[in-house]
């Protein structure tokens, strides 16, 4: 698996990332609302605190799977499928340092997730109806 060493700059980079997650979690205020008389500025302030949020979204996600991470490499857990239990390739995890589950089962929940959210999509165009 990996050596001692590389366990350590893979933290180091973790935790690095972490930080930079963190700062940019921080522009909280771009969500402030403001009050406006102009319906185009009022849509346009819409628009960007949307894309703030997502934005934020993203990165809280970010944050918590790096500390996952950081955890699993102290548990001693670093690099094996929370799945199936079988090493995640050095490849996968030179990618995506805080990779959870191997390929083959990140697949099977992104199709998981997908017949999820297109079984949800279809119950509301039925409520819709």
């Amino acid at each position: 698996m990996n050596t001692n060493k590389n366990i350590e700059s893979i933290r180091q980079l973790l935790e690095s990332r972490l930080k930079d997650a963190a700062r940019a979690r921080g522009s909280r205020e771009s969500i402030h609302i403001q009050r406006v008389a102009d319906p185009i500025d009022m849509t346009m302030q819409a628009a960007e605190r949307e894309l703030a949020m997502h934005s934020l979204d993203r990165h809280t996600m970010l944050a918590r799977q790096l500390r996952l991470a950081i955890n699993r490499i102290k548990d001693g857990t670093y690099g094996i499928c929370g799945e199936c239990e079988e090493e995640i390739a050095s490849k996968r995890l030179k990618a995506i340092p805080w990779a959870q589950l191997c390929v083959k089962c990140q697949e099977k929940a992104d199709r998981s997730s997908q017949n999820a959210w297109d079984v949800s999509i279809a119950s509301d165009y039925r409520e819709a109806a």
